[in-house]
């Protein structure tokens, strides 16, 4: 395997160009779609590499359950430094796999009790809970149970079209299942701290993505950006008041930022940028890293499953 086994675990640096550009000169679907994209690659391929060092690692401990044959000196030449990566790859992918699994089990529990608190309320696609505190949050739970919660306190500051707007963005991010997205780079970024700036970038586009939603349903961007920016200031300081931490099932995102693209004109929808322009050569430059990423894994994977089969009496 040599330094092969090690390149997924840096190439994520390849996207960090990208990862800014994108929010810049894509439109937010393409910049969701692609980064997304790269970051669960990624992920998955220096999480494997990872493991495939650990392998090498667990089979220089005394006592482990492993076949005598997997801690010969050929299969231990096959990492560089095998006495130290092998040892620290054993507690950073334990690290990695507690987070993550923790991680997916808060944003399961948070679904389970956010559903349980809607369960006094009618079985309406909009559900409106009587509280003073202004805010509201897209629910998802798969098919006909997607809700757009929405407090009273925060209808009172809308005028009925902006609530129009309001609603058609959250139905938004329940169409385009933006949940699954958010979790998808959130649990990338925790398994390769290197993937946390795409992290960033996605957050900002499934928002961007959701309000260009919203303006070709309701007709207008500038009321779409009347109701962001409105909300925003009225339900400042609300986000603590959301029950079971629901805010963070759908985030504002920048907000100054957000109203100024509405402001401006429509973003143009492409599949894919131009080579001869920067986001170009930064999506190109992505989607290499990807490519090479998964390249050195799968090359690292059927090298140690060979290596492992030789070293393995029969």
């Amino acid at each position: 395997m040599g330094v092969f086994v090690f390149l997924p675990l840096v190439l994520p640096l390849t996207a960090w160009p990208i990862a800014r550009l994108a929010e810049q000169h894509l439109h937010p679907r393409t910049a969701t779609r692609l980064l997304t994209g790269v970051a669960a690659v990624m992920a998955a391929c220096s999480t494997l590499c990872l493991a495939l060092v650990m392998v090498v690692g667990t089979a220089q401990l005394p006592g482990n359950p492993l076949p005598d044959g997997w801690s010969d000196p050929e299969v231990r030449a096959a990492v560089p430094y095998d006495e130290v990566v092998g040892k620290a790859a054993i507690p950073a992918l334990f690290a990695v796999l507690v987070v993550c699994g923790r991680t997916w089990w808060r944003h399961a529990r948070v679904r389970r009790r956010a559903h349980r608190a809607l369960a006094g309320l009618r079985n309406t696609e909009v559900a409106v809970l009587p509280d003073g505190e202004p805010y509201a949050y897209a629910l998802p739970g798969g098919g006909r149970r997607d809700r757009v919660v929405v407090t009273t306190g925060l209808l009172k500051c809308l005028e009925p079209a902006e609530r129009r707007a309001l609603f058609a963005h959250e139905r938004a991010h329940l169409s385009a299942r933006h949940h699954r997205l958010l979790l998808t780079v959130r649990l990338a970024a925790q398994a390769n701290p290197f993937l946390r700036p795409l992290r960033t970038a996605v957050s900002y586009t499934t928002e961007r993505w959701a309000d260009e939603d919203a303006a070709q349903t309701v007709g207008s961007r500038r009321t779409v950006a009347r109701a962001i920016g409105k909300a925003a200031l009225v339900s400042r300081g609300a986000a603590a008041a959301t029950p079971a931490g629901l805010a963070g099932l759908a985030a504002a995102g920048p907000v100054p930022r957000r109203v100024a693209a509405l402001l401006g004109p429509a973003p143009a929808v492409r599949a894919w940028p131009s080579l001869f322009t920067a986001v170009g050569v930064a999506a190109w430059g992505a989607a290499t890293g990807a490519v090479v990423s998964a390249m050195s894994s799968a090359n690292s994977a059927v090298t140690m499953v060979l290596i492992l089969h030789a070293a393995t009496p029969l």
